[in-house]
């Protein structure tokens, strides 16, 4: 305990460090003044720096897998196997993730038709293989070495070019002619973006130290709790206590998140207000998983990247059972915790029955404002206690509490 508290206070320092760092890159190291292979060997310098200082000897694990997957990448295209194997000895999460979009992406661009590939394929595809800098580089990136999230090769290589924020701003101008212009401005600023994102983040942390405390998911199975209290009051805890569990996670993501904005990476575009928008690699949308009125939805805001990545990987890939398959994966890619496996294996019949509920049933509330109200609130609530009851193995972890709480 004392060794994970002593890495959990290392990788706190190391991003709050790392957003001042992410400042300094894009002010001190921009692309007009320095060239890609320098900014690339900066970035991966202090990536691995920082992977060191967390974790000690055990970061020799992160550096011997990304170098033998680049020479795995360079012979074959077998790296989704090699990278997925390795995850059973220690959770190299996002590593894996970029290691197997890239590989993937490498064999889109050269060893696949341009016909065979789907428009996202082939827009992401690459056609060349990277030079050992630009991998190690996108891999090992300060930026997100520890929590990701993972991006697409193809936006990072832009970014370390100094053409990211340019090429974004300018299909806004070749798609609408309501906003011209938008690549001859100056670089715009991210520090609005930052600062809205760091003031969720000590929400987040005032939520945590205040609720999330106070509601400890382990009280759900704790035997007098499940002896004495009635089942609506347990019910009622199990909702609370998982919604009081999701902070720590939108802390993480959106620290993330703002890092990335304050070294000039992530924007997409330009919202339906004429401003920049800085949420291409966002990994969660808060006001959208609380209010969710669909199993898809929740899943779909939360976790983006990863959704991304598995969409990506998996489900455009596989050629039957694509759902299935993917939520299994997902659960390989978490870990090997029973938990995990109980969750996503749930996951799969709760979606399909959410599917057809919407299809079947939702058109008959549309008819009328009030009804669509009524509809709306009745169908949240579904959706936030079958969400409740579908992660709480994730969080309990072990087989026998996850067997208590579901008994």
């Amino acid at each position: 305990c004392g060794q994970e508290m002593w890495t959990d206070v290392n990788f706190i320092a190391c991003q709050v460090f790392g957003l001042a760092v992410a400042f300094w890159f894009r002010l001190c190291l921009n692309p007009q003044r320095n060239t890609p292979e320098v900014r690339h060997a900066v970035a991966t310098i202090i990536g691995a720096s920082f992977i060191t200082f967390c974790f000690g000897w055990y970061a020799i694990h992160v550096f011997i897998l990304v170098l033998a997957c680049y020479g795995i990448m360079i012979k074959s295209n077998v790296n989704i196997k090699f990278t997925l194997s390795s995850l059973i000895f220690s959770p190299l999460m996002i590593i894996t993730q970029k290691i197997t979009t890239l590989a993937f992406q490498v064999h889109d661009g050269m060893c696949r038709k341009q016909e065979e590939l789907k428009d996202d394929q082939r827009r992401l595809a690459v056609h060349s293989k990277p030079s050992l800098l630009e991998y190690l580089s996108y891999n090992i990136n300060f930026l997100s070495i520890l929590v990701g999230p993972c991006s697409i090769y193809k936006d990072y290589i832009e970014f370390i070019k100094g053409q990211h924020v340019q090429h974004r701003l300018k299909r806004v101008k070749d798609s609408s002619s309501q906003q011209n212009g938008w690549d001859k401005v100056p670089e715009p600023s991210p520090v609005r973006a930052v600062i809205n994102k760091l003031l969720v983040c000590a929400c987040c942390l005032l939520w945590f130290f205040i609720i999330t405390k106070a509601f400890p998911i382990t009280y759900n199975v704790d035997p007098q709790f499940i002896s004495e209290a009635s089942f609506i009051t347990r019910l009622a805890y199990a909702l609370i206590s998982v919604q009081a569990a999701r902070p720590k996670f939108y802390f993480a993501w959106t620290l993330a998140d703002a890092i990335h904005n304050a070294a000039g990476y992530g924007v997409s575009g330009v919202n339906e207000r004429g401003e920049v928008s800085w949420d291409l690699i966002s990994n969660v949308r808060i006001w959208e998983i609380e209010t969710a009125t669909s199993f898809k939805s929740f899943i779909d805001s939360w976790n983006i990247q990863t959704a991304l990545w598995l969409k990506s990987v998996c489900y455009d890939r596989a050629p039957y059972y694509r759902m299935p398959l993917t939520f299994v994966l997902s659960a390989i890619w978490h870990g090997v915790y029973p938990g995990y496996y109980f969750t996503f294996i749930t996951a799969i019949p709760i979606t399909l029955a959410a599917r057809s509920v919407r299809r079947n049933f939702r058109e008959y509330f549309l008819s009328s404002p009030l009804l669509k109200i009524c509809y709306d609130v009745v169908t949240w609530a579904a959706t936030q206690l079958t969400v409740c009851y579908t992660v709480m193995p994730f969080l309990l972890l072990a087989v026998e509490p996850t067997m208590q709480y579901y008994r």
